[in-house]
């Protein structure tokens, strides 16, 4: 079991941190979140965050930052995702954008999920997709041919794989409609994709029904063809309670996503109903990232690794520096080495108010 705060706060791994972006006073927006990089060349990174408008929960603007040298500068927000503008008769919130680059492809992709401006909230959210060939400086809408009709909530990257010769897309996403409807659900589930425009349903994660299960990262598991999920966890019908035991939950797939296995609780990997990071590194390391706190409270990052085939090391400190930090995102540079963004704050008394970029080498 875990001792709450119990590494030194002052031996933070991540290194070479920087601040993307900054709220100002009196803004439009009350907050930003859900940070999310792409690479584009050797030292230019993409990331997006979420400008969220003020009197709505979860929902605002997309936007993004540069850095072409390596994260020391970072551009100005570049608009990709505007409440502003009309789609037809109607605008949108959105929210929780995700990027990608397939490899040897100079586009980015970014995925976001949109919610009609009338609602407070993200109930009733549809994916939607724009994309990026100049590295971020400008964004080119699409509308995606959706073969799975249900709200979703977007948060984690696509994981592309092989099946018969052809490569294939996984999306992880999940829905809560029993926020305002009690005959709605808390599912978590996967979109597939073999062309990144049109997705379907590959599978839903069974769990236990007192589970809520949801914010999933999908990585490749130790065995050949094997995918794993670690989900945020909290309690089903109540309302972003976490679970007694503090603890994610995991569930595993052997044939690209169709099916998985019953999810069960990793008894290494902590969770408060706070978002996690679950990754693996070109080493076959895998590694968690998430929130030593009581719920909501989400101070301190922290992470653990594994070497294939051993346990969870002890937890060690990711970042904190008395400020509250959250919803983090990875992604493998070099063999080991990781950019890292989260969305963080500059005092105690303030959340979700920067967006941080930094380093972290597991070879060390």
């Amino acid at each position: 079991m875990f001792e709450q705060n119990s590494v030194a706060q002052n031996t933070s791994d991540v290194k070479n941190i920087s601040t993307i972006y900054v709220l100002p006073l009196n803004s439009l927006y009350k907050q930003v979140w859900q940070p999310f990089i792409a690479q584009w060349k050797k030292n230019y990174y993409v990331v997006t965050y979420g400008l969220k408008l003020d009197g709505k929960s979860d929902i605002g603007d997309i936007v993004c930052s540069i850095t072409k040298d390596g994260g020391k500068n970072w551009t100005p927000p570049v608009i990709i995702f505007d409440h502003r503008l009309h789609n037809g008769s109607r605008r949108y919130g959105y929210a929780n954008a995700v990027l990608f680059r397939p490899e040897g492809q100079d586009i980015i992709w970014c995925y976001a999920m949109r919610c009609p401006l009338s609602y407070r909230d993200s109930e009733d959210s549809e994916l939607c997709a724009t994309y990026s060939c100049d590295g971020g400086l400008s964004w080119i809408q699409v509308e995606l041919w959706m073969d799975f009709h249900s709200p979703l909530i977007t948060n984690a990257g696509v994981v592309p794989f092989t099946e018969d010769g052809i490569i294939k897309y996984l999306l992880p996403v999940h829905r809560n409609t029993i926020r305002h409807d009690p005959e709605g659900d808390r599912k978590q589930f996967v979109l597939e994709s073999t062309n990144l425009l049109n997705w379907k349903l590959a599978g839903f994660i069974p769990g236990p029904p007192e589970v809520w299960l949801h914010e999933g990262n999908i990585a490749e598991e130790d065995g050949p063809g094997e995918l794993k999920i670690v989900m945020r966890t909290a309690k089903y019908y109540e309302k972003k309670e976490a679970l007694d035991s503090r603890r994610a939950y995991s569930s595993v797939s052997l044939d690209n996503g169709k099916t998985w296995s019953m999810a069960i609780e990793e008894p290494a990997l902590y969770n408060t109903a706070a978002k996690g990071f679950f990754g693996k590194d070109s080493k076959s390391r895998h590694i968690y990232v998430y929130n030593d706190d009581e719920r909501s409270v989400r101070k301190g990052l922290y992470y653990v690794t594994r070497e294939p085939g051993k346990k969870w090391s002890e937890p060690k400190l990711f970042y904190w520096d008395n400020n509250h930090n959250s919803y983090p995102t990875l992604l493998e540079k070099e063999p080991g080495i990781f950019l890292c963004v989260w969305d963080s704050s500059d005092d105690l008394k303030r959340k979700r108010t920067v967006i941080r970029f930094g380093i972290l080498d597991l070879n060390k």
